[in-house]
């Protein structure tokens, strides 16, 4: 599990989800090992901490949008999932490190995640959005960090940068590896050190070697909100659900 934020849904697993195990696939689904390869810590203006009291406890990114000011993450860091509600008074520092938040901290609001998340927890559809302003700033957040495109739909075999950042750590872990399907609904990728609060952490396909910016095909998240195992973690695959709230949060501009 990687989040700090109400823990204790987790406890009894049995309600933390609402799909198949993707263990009971295991054997059928390609190997998740392939070139999973650890980096040194670096920070991506366009990724970073999401912060509650003072806290990082989650990992969010910036995707373009029209309004140039939405951040992508998992629902289970904005809404606490069946008979729950939205969190609040969240911020976003984008390229956080070393208790240094470079572009400052940005208010987190708007937060959307899809119905069957909100009514059932569905581990299919840990996704959510969110909008970031700064307060005296007239820049939109994108303007600034750069951003992410989406995709949804395209397939679960992917070369991915995967980065997150650890409850214990004042800076990203980030790695490389080839993502698998795990379940109907469910990707996975074998990446050390992916811990509590990498939740939200953005699976990047062919990032540009200037700007690190490129396609994000999932996030930290799904079954067990993420894994319950810091070397494998798991995404929700994005289809048509995450597509649909993706363009009600674009359609804003």
């Amino acid at each position: 599990m990687r989040r700090a934020l109400l823990l204790v849904l987790c406890v009894v697993l049995s309600g933390c989800s609402a799909a198949s195990d993707p263990a009971a696939t295991e054997d059928a689904a390609p190997a998740a090992t392939v070139a999973a390869t650890p980096e040194a810590p670096r920070t991506n203006p366009a990724i970073g901490a999401l912060f509650l009291d003072g806290t990082h406890f989650c990992t969010a990114s910036v995707v373009h949008s029209a309004p140039g000011d939405l951040l992508l993450t998992a629902a289970h860091c904005l809404h606490d999932g069946e008979g729950g509600e939205y969190a609040t008074g969240i911020s976003f520092a984008p390229g956080y490190h070393d208790g240094v938040a470079p572009y400052g901290y940005w208010e987190v609001s708007d937060p959307q995640v899809p119905d069957g998340w909100a009514e059932s927890s569905d581990p299919d559809l840990d996704v959510g959005f969110a909008t970031a302003r700064q307060a005296g700033t007239t820049k939109t957040l994108e303007s600034i960090t750069g951003a992410n495109t989406l995709l949804t739909g395209g397939g679960f075999a992917h070369a991915i940068t995967l980065t997150g950042y650890p409850d214990e750590r004042e800076a990203p872990v980030v790695c490389h590896g080839t993502s698998a399907q795990a379940d109907t609904y469910q990707m996975r990728v074998a990446c050390p050190g992916f811990t509590t609060g990498t939740s939200g952490g953005p699976w990047v396909v062919d990032p540009d070697p200037k700007t690190e910016l490129g396609t994000v095909v999932g996030v930290i998240g799904g079954y067990l909100y993420g894994g319950d195992d810091p070397d494998t973690s798991y995404s929700s695959y994005f289809d048509t659900d995450v597509a649909t709230l993706y363009r009600k949060m674009d359609a804003r501009g």
